[in-house]
């Protein structure tokens, strides 16, 4: 690996370090209004008008919470849907149908996921993907955790004539002026902050 390569990879490790340790020093208050904010701000985006089959994620680490969109489905016909580890093909997600209350397992990061049931779906018929960030800028690009499971993901999905919105989710200190971009990044649509 080249010095400019480590270079790069280092100010990515220092950007996540630095914004991971922001999110999770919000109080649990602070999450909740953040939270409520981006709700409103889902359920107002045009990409979620006609959307029926959304993906949205439940937080961990800190991340902004888009579970407050659910209080918005009185009269849109959304089917939620949550990313779960592929058991076949490492490092890449599957996305199952999820209803709030629905018995869950947690996954070996400790997240937990709605079980993989018979006929699923194939990802590439959601509408949406609200995905979670460490980072991001107004070119859409996005930092993530680190482990590239939505690129991976995602660069599968984006081959397809046919394929979901990409829809970053985050709080607005998150925005960063300009983030360098890996050859395997996959750049969101757009996103909706608090």
């Amino acid at each position: 690996m080249s010095d400019s390569d480590q270079d790069f990879l280092a100010r990515r490790r220092t950007l996540r370090r630095s914004l991971r340790a922001r999110r999770r020093a919000l109080s649990a208050g602070q999450r909740r209004q953040a939270s409520q904010r981006l709700g409103r701000h889902l359920a107002a985006h045009p990409s979620l008008r006609h959307a029926r089959r959304i993906a949205l994620y439940l937080p961990n680490d800190g991340e902004i919470d888009p579970g407050s969109l659910l209080q918005y489905r009185r009269g849109h016909r959304w089917q939620f849907f949550l990313p779960v580890l592929d058991p076949v093909y490492p490092g890449l997600l599957r996305f199952a149908p999820w209803r709030p209350g629905q018995p869950m397992a947690r996954n070996r990061f400790g997240i937990p996921e709605p079980a993989l049931r018979g006929r699923r779906p194939a990802e590439w018929t959601l509408d949406v993907i609200l995905m979670p960030l460490v980072a991001f800028d107004d070119a859409g690009q996005r930092l993530g955790m680190g482990g590239g499971f939505y690129d991976r993901t995602l660069a599968k999905l984006k081959a397809r004539p046919r394929h979901p919105q990409l829809l970053g989710t985050a709080y607005q200190f998150q925005r960063v002026e300009r983030l360098e971009a890996a050859e395997w990044d996959i750049p969101m649509d757009s996103v909706v902050t608090d």
